[in-house]
């Protein structure tokens, strides 16, 4: 099957509308209470790779709904006006995620270069993801 558009050519068109924040930019940002950092990735990854301390995590797949006060999945944070600085493993999705917000109408949205791995790569400090207990 042949696509009309591969992943590839949607990331590139992503990345030609929506700012990108370098991780020497997100470090300063650490410190701005004006800036959320936003874990898009899988809980699973999460838990198995650790993530930005006291960044949010909104799942990839709830992220519109958790932005839109018009839904029942509403985030209040989503809506401060703060700086959001969304980040996956590689910079894939969150490109996508950061151009599907801004098209939305959300202010102040970037995304993190090259990503988590490229955050943990660099030495920069990471948490460890508590999980949840179980309910039964």
């Amino acid at each position: 099957m042949k696509l009309k558009i591969g992943y590839q050519a949607l990331i590139e068109g992503a990345m030609a509308q929506i700012k990108t924040v370098s991780l020497e930019q997100a470090q300063d940002f650490m410190s701005d209470a004006n800036t959320v950092f936003v874990d898009i990735r899988d809980v699973r990854e999460l838990e198995r790779e650790g993530m930005i301390p006291n960044a949010l995590h909104a799942p990839r797949g709830m992220l519109e709904f958790w932005v839109d006060p018009d839904s029942p999945y509403y985030k209040p944070i989503f809506g401060e006006g703060k700086r959001l600085v969304l980040y996956c493993a590689s910079a894939w999705r969150s490109a996508l995620a950061t151009e599907t917000l801004q098209r939305m109408g959300v202010p102040n949205v970037c995304h993190l270069e090259g990503g988590f791995s490229s955050w943990k790569k660099a030495g920069l400090p990471t948490v460890e993801k508590i999980s949840k207990p179980h309910q039964n």
